[in-house]
């Protein structure tokens, strides 16, 4: 009985503590107050050049290298080598290992290249855009905004609970863990789930 009471103790003090985990903004973080929903663990800043643009910053970038690779393996990464500008919501490599087994074979097995291309064209949006402009855009559009992708369909962005979250075609609802990196030709937002039109 008093073993059952310390790992429920214990369990409780674990997610308090995530709860009041750092939120990273760009080389900042902030500490979010404590509410009775649980926070995922943000992802620590990848570290970037303002100076590069989106290619060279994920080709360089600690665990990006999924991304670095795909995007080497279609023509994103010439468009996102141009002069743009483009937000990149770009996947971190756990991401695209959590993808189920037939998704992630669709998307990266040799040969997948056409689909691999509109997949990742589904996760960059024209513009330079910040969190500041995903609450204005949020906000004008009374709780979410869609934003179209140069894939040709939309995502929407929304509030959830402190996190910006990010809707694909099919429900699934990815977050930003690190937001308003910026690039010579744009800005890159890490998400922690791979998106699919």
């Amino acid at each position: 009985m008093k073993i059952n009471q310390r790992m429920r103790a214990l369990a409780v003090g674990l997610l308090l503590a995530l709860a009041m985990a750092p939120v990273v903004v760009a080389g900042k973080t902030s500490t979010p107050k404590a509410t009775t929903a649980s926070k995922a663990v943000p992802d620590s800043e990848p570290s970037m050049s303002p100076s590069k643009d989106i290619v060279q910053n994920v080709d360089g970038a600690k665990d990006l290298a999924t991304l670095a690779a795909a995007m080497k393996a279609t023509k994103l990464a010439d468009t996102l080598a141009g002069v743009g500008p483009y937000t990149l919501f770009a996947p971190r490599d756990k991401a695209f290992a959590a993808l189920p087994a037939d998704t992630h074979d669709r998307l990266l097995k040799p040969g997948n290249e056409a689909a691999l291309a509109r997949d990742l064209g589904y996760h960059v949006v024209p513009g330079r855009l910040t969190t500041k402009d995903l609450a204005k855009a949020v906000a004008a559009g009374g709780g979410s905004a869609a934003l179209k992708t140069i894939e040709g369909d939309s995502i929407t962005i929304s509030r959830d609970a402190d996190r910006w979250a990010i809707i694909d075609d099919n429900g699934n609802v990815a977050h930003i863990t690190v937001a308003n990196l910026k690039q010579s030709n744009g800005v890159i937002m890490v998400i922690d789930q791979v998106l699919t039109p």
